[in-house]
């Protein structure tokens, strides 16, 4: 087991750096209180070609290693959790794309989305479903040469740049099990009857938008059923997001690991009692804790993610990885907070920013409990965590 970056992950994580220090840390702040939109940041992350890190080299992307994947996440998390997350459902996008797209799907759509000219999310989640996809109520019904979509999805990321957006429907509401007839279909941006309906006010992850959308009687080439087969939407689903998972673990570890440097710096600085409060006992079993859980969850990760790079189902290594770096980070957050003490709640610190944003990560993309299930069924089916 090698835990130490190549020397071209350690190069690729500099330049990622580098840009973060320049272009979103100036005004991670400013822009993130008034929910500002990063154009100018994006328009950096399509020069480095971040938007195509899931898009094969032959469609014009990097085809990253998932441990680069991850380590890019976990850089920009650190500085900004919203500018994170436009690129992480655009990734899983891409990936259902490159992995079951037809040939025409990948020829049309891919080399757009590596450069970014063209942007995605994902249309998953409904008012009524959630967790449980099976229960959407979207459906997608034949008419000669085309399907009329019609229903709502909401918390979509990316909703108001997403073209395509892949959409779960029904396209066999009667089917038994449900997940036999759903099926996954590009929704182009523009297409009449396809609207953003609202944008959604939130507590963190501010900067990109979650909006509801709305398709009424959406009218769709049949050509843009993902795969060309219906009835195989959930199963597509359900692979993409056991490696979009690692993303939202990765972004859960910048955000601890800013909120742990934040909190080492202000215990070296602050001074009580004549000292300063990086010398009391309290504050460094906090830092102990913390700096464990920390590397605790980056290995979780990078275990997850080279096992991704291996092939293979990583849905249980995944689960624990999202599971674990999602709760610690929600953890670490508080804790940093408390060592700041009075400080640490006011908006002139970053603090109050990352205790914000760390919640997102124990719900989005699979709870914390659904997190559980899954890993529960993978122990159950008799997986190895160790082999």
């Amino acid at each position: 087991m090698d835990f130490e970056l190549s020397e071209e992950q350690r190069l690729f994580r500099d330049t990622i750096r580098d840009f973060v220090a320049k272009e979103i840390e100036p005004v991670a702040s400013e822009w993130e209180a008034t929910d500002r939109y990063p154009t100018e940041i994006v328009e950096g992350l399509k020069e480095m070609g971040l938007f195509g890190m899931m898009i094969p080299e032959e469609y014009g992307g990097l085809d990253l290693d998932f441990v680069t994947y991850a380590m890019v996440f976990e850089e920009l998390a650190k500085s900004w959790h919203g500018v994170a997350g436009t690129l992480g459902s655009h990734s899983l996008a891409c990936k259902i794309i490159s992995v079951h797209g037809t040939e025409e799907q990948k020829q049309k759509y891919l080399p757009d989305l590596a450069t970014g000219k063209r942007r995605s999310g994902i249309g998953l989640t409904e008012p009524e479903a959630g967790s449980d996809l099976q229960g959407i109520k979207t459906t997608a019904k034949l008419d000669g040469d085309h399907y009329v979509i019609n229903g709502t999805k909401t918390w979509i990321t990316n909703a108001r740049y997403a073209d395509p957006l892949p959409v779960l429907v029904k396209t066999d509401p009667s089917a038994s099990p449900a997940h036999k007839g759903m099926s996954l279909i590009l929704v182009e941006a523009g297409t009449p009857g396809f609207t953003v309906s609202k944008d959604l006010p939130k507590l963190g992850y501010k900067g990109t938008e979650s909006c509801e959308v709305s398709l009424v009687d959406v009218r769709v080439p049949k050509e843009n059923l993902i795969g060309g087969v219906e009835g195989r939407g959930m199963q597509q689903v359900l692979g993409a997001l056991e490696t979009g998972r690692i993303n939202v673990a990765a972004r859960a570890l910048g955000v601890a690991q800013r909120a742990y440097d934040e909190a080492l710096q202000y215990s070296r600085d602050r001074h009580a009692f004549g000292q300063p409060i990086s010398e009391f006992q309290a504050i460094q079993i906090k830092l102990a804790d913390m700096a464990t859980k920390i590397q605790a969850a980056r290995l979780l990760i990078n275990w997850s993610a080279s096992r991704a790079d291996a092939g293979g189902r990583v849905d249980m290594e995944a689960g624990m990885a999202k599971l674990y770096a999602a709760e610690i980070g929600v953890e670490v957050t508080l804790d940093a907070m408390r060592i700041h003490g009075g400080y640490g709640y006011s908006k002139e610190f970053v603090i109050e920013r990352l205790y914000r944003e760390a919640p997102l990560s124990v719900i989005g993309e699979g709870t914390s409990d659904i997190m559980r299930m899954v890993i529960a069924r993978g122990l159950i089916s008799g997986k190895d965590v160790i082999g």
